[in-house]
């Protein structure tokens, strides 16, 4: 492809028209004509019809006749990025769901290493409310979700192995004994509620969802403002949350009979 020359740090100038031809691609008109991405990109017809033939030469786009479309080239480029974006459709109903019969909102976490990352979110309709976003990145050991992929994900326990249980609050577990414990009542009764241990006004309770492996795909959780739900609320909502679990596993192809898989020791994967 063509290239023009940039200097410094300032960007290469062709990099923001091959955005703009780009940007003319979409669901609703995925096949334009030269013509059509000329006029809407608003640059001049022969240095349109120059990139786009280079794009096309480069398998970035693919010519029909006159019509262009997104290139096999660039699909493949970005498949690696659409890797596990099938849950989140998959699972956004269920979210729905279960913010609909608890008022809270709900969550679905993956988990990048020694955090884990909200992918989808079904927020409350109370005016009161504690933000969760898509994107947002919070660390395992805190918080409701943390447990669970501590319970049932062993990389999870691998990849907080040696590193220092930052307190973010006085209810942040700052050891191994006690991290151990709560770990271990996660496994144990399927699902964990957690207050105030990233914040201190902010709860929540996280159950596993497996994928047609049996291997842990995600957490599925509510978060909330701990001066709506309490400790006593947990009995009511816990339940719920772990069946909302169950929902997705079995939407995702888990067999529900099959015993999931448990990791170690926290302590036993650390570094003190």
């Amino acid at each position: 492809m063509a290239r023009e020359q940039g200097t410094g740090s300032t960007p290469l100038l062709v990099l923001g028209k091959v955005t703009e031809i780009l940007n003319c691609f979409s669901l609703e008109e995925p096949d334009p004509t030269l013509a059509q991405i000329a006029r809407q990109t608003g640059l001049p017809t022969s240095t349109c019809q120059r990139l786009v033939q280079n794009m096309v030469r480069e398998g970035f786009l693919d010519r029909d006749g006159d019509r262009y479309r997104i290139g096999l080239r660039l699909v493949q480029w970005a498949s690696p990025g659409t890797f596990g974006l099938d849950i989140v459709r998959i699972v956004r109903p269920i979210l729905q769901q279960l913010r609909d019969d608890t008022g809270e909102t709900a969550c679905l976490y993956i988990r990048d290493g020694a955090f884990r990352t909200v992918v989808a979110v079904a927020e409350t309709r109370h005016v009161v409310m504690r933000p969760f976003r898509v994107g947002q990145v919070m660390p395992i050991h805190a918080g409701a979700p943390g447990k669970i992929f501590l319970a049932f994900d062993p990389g999870a326990r691998e990849a907080l192995a040696g590193m220092e249980l930052t307190r973010f609050t006085p209810n942040t577990p700052a050891s191994w004994d006690v991290l151990d414990e709560q770990v271990e009542q996660a496994r144990s009764q399927g699902f964990y509620a957690a207050f105030g241990e990233r914040n201190s006004d902010v709860g929540s309770i996280s159950a596993p969802v497996f994928d047609h492996t049996g291997e842990l795909a995600g957490v599925l959780g509510l978060g909330f403002p701990t001066q709506r739900v309490t400790v006593a609320d947990v009995g009511r909502l816990g339940p719920a949350v772990s069946e909302a679990a169950k929902a997705a596993s079995v939407a995702l192809g888990h067999h529900t009979a099959a015993a999931p898989p448990k990791a170690g020791r926290s302590r036993g994967a650390a570094t003190r």
